[in-house]
């Protein structure tokens, strides 16, 4: 199950489930509340934990076997707090994501960690209310898809949407990592999340890989991201 970052809906893991899918692996993409095709409201990394964990109380009623969740970036702060207490979930699989320990909101994590500049802030655009954020197109390119083709990223960046600032502030409360096997995908030539932080929250994890590429290897890096995920699968 593949759960998108920040900005972001279920539409940008659509090259990876092709590949996924050719490699026999089914995959199923979860938009977050308000992202995507969700006529959700918005709301904080609780509220979609927990649109998270009524999709796999419907997987599981469906008898559907062990899960494999996969966070990007904002998702794996997700996959922590939803993954907490259940024993369908075999593995958790943070690519360039926030692996949160019980307390921690993304902000408070980052600001526990040493200090590292990324390009991504300078995209950040605050709405007129301040409740949430939205990306300078021109800006984010680089900072997200640097290393992706020029179509895909210019596909991706007009399909954007607004995140909320209390995902971000908001702790989780619960962590899946505690019970669950865990597996770290550091990007290493990431502008969004800057892979010295990336290693940090691989420490917390109890496998660590490695890919060169940018902060999204949906695009960037397909077949080495799947076959990753693949490995997994297969073992889990």
């Amino acid at each position: 199950m593949l759960v998108h970052g920040a900005w972001h809906g279920a539409w940008c893991w659509a090259t990876l489930q092709a590949e996924l899918e050719g490699r026999g692996i089914p995959s199923f993409a979860v938009d977050l509340p308000g992202h995507g095709v969700s006529t959700s409201q918005l709301g904080g990394v609780l509220d979609d934990a927990a649109a998270l964990v009524a999709v796999l109380d419907r997987l599981a009623a469906a008898d559907s076997g062990p899960v494999v969740l996969i966070g990007h970036s904002y998702g794996g702060a997700v996959i922590t707090q939803a993954a907490a207490g259940r024993d369908d979930v075999a593995h958790l699989v943070y690519v360039a994501a926030f692996a949160l320990e019980t307390g921690e909101s993304v902000i408070s994590a980052l600001g526990s960690f040493e200090r590292r500049d990324v390009d991504l802030a300078a995209a950040m655009v605050p709405t007129t209310d301040g409740t949430a954020t939205t990306l300078d197109p021109q800006t984010a390119a680089g900072a997200l898809y640097g290393d992706c083709p020029e179509p895909p990223a210019r596909a991706a960046l007009a399909r954007l949407g607004p995140q909320t600032m209390l995902s971000m502030t908001q702790p989780v409360d619960a962590n899946g990592r505690q019970e669950i096997e865990s597996t770290y995908v550091v990007c290493t030539r990431d502008r969004a999340v800057h892979p010295d932080h990336q290693a940090t929250m691989a420490e917390r994890c109890r496998h660590r890989v490695g890919l060169d590429t940018d902060h999204s290897p949906f695009i960037s890096a397909v077949e080495p991201l799947a076959a990753i995920i693949g490995e997994i699968a297969t073992s889990s």
